[in-house]
């Protein structure tokens, strides 16, 4: 029998794969509010770039299926590449405005790639709950609008980033920083929260994400890809700082490129 018809909540835990406990967080809190939670395994090839780490992004199912079910996880779904994007598949889900920001503005086309996996996932798993993580926040906000304008009739649930003990957002990506790098990573969370105290006393956003993206450069990051401060729901760009909004960073260690945020109380 169908879950949904025997009266089951369904949630839904996409995921690519290299969990970690953000993953599993977000596991944890399907587990506390579903009766059945379905976690996705699929490293989807439309939201990589033509230079980017499709080929080199971590695998290793086995330990993953594993972590499922240690966790609590019912049913996994590992689609194919054909199941997702099948002979002849030419259909793409875009949200326009979210995705002119940020990552979106970046990294081309990445988010199309995003919601087009998404959709087919919601078609397939018939969820009433998803759940993604806050480290990805524009992924959680596209996700969002994605739901609310086409009236799917989901909830999705966002969940608190979870970092190591030196701040260091958990990342699937981090599996790729050498020693090293690793100790320099912990700066750009640091960055964002000296951001945040700066403007207790300086209150002029650029001047003050200008400030970010050189500390970062400073603390030993090659490339900032963007250190910016936007309104929490829309993503626009603030222009003066007022309540409710989030800053924003993307930078590189080599060739492994690190995202966070925080929300300036």
């Amino acid at each position: 029998m169908d879950a949904r018809e025997a009266g089951e909540v369904v949630g839904l835990v996409p995921t690519m794969g290299a969990l970690h406990e953000g993953h599993l967080s977000l596991i944890r809190a399907a587990r506390n509010s579903c009766g059945l939670v379905v976690a996705s395994l699929f490293v989807n090839p439309t939201q990589f770039g033509a230079n980017e780490d499709f080929d080199s992004y971590p695998r290793d199912e086995a330990r993953d299926l594993c972590l499922f079910r240690q966790n609590g996880v019912d049913v996994v779904y590992v689609p194919s590449v054909e199941e997702i994007y099948p002979d002849g598949f030419n259909v793409t889900v875009s949200v326009e405005g979210l995705t002119n920001v940020l990552c979106g503005r970046v990294r081309p086309g990445h988010f199309d790639g995003v919601t087009t996996v998404v959709s087919k996932l919601f078609d397939h798993v018939r969820p009433q709950l998803a759940y993604f993580g806050e480290k990805d926040y524009q992924q959680l906000k596209v996700v969002e609008k994605l739901v609310t304008n086409l009236n799917l009739g989901i909830k999705v649930v966002g969940c608190p980033t979870i970092r190591e003990s030196d701040g260091l957002a958990l990342s699937s990506r981090n599996f790729y920083l050498n020693e090293k790098e690793r100790i320099r990573a912990p700066a750009l969370y640091e960055t964002l929260e000296a951001v945040a105290d700066r403007l207790n006393a300086n209150r002029d956003l650029l001047t003050q994400c200008d400030w970010g993206r050189n500390a970062l450069i400073k603390a030993g990051f090659d490339k900032v890809d963007y250190f910016e401060i936007l309104d929490d729901v829309t993503l626009e760009p603030a222009i003066r700082y007022r309540p409710g909004l989030r800053a924003f960073a993307a930078a590189w260690l080599d060739s492994t490129r690190l995202i966070d945020n925080l929300f300036l109380k």
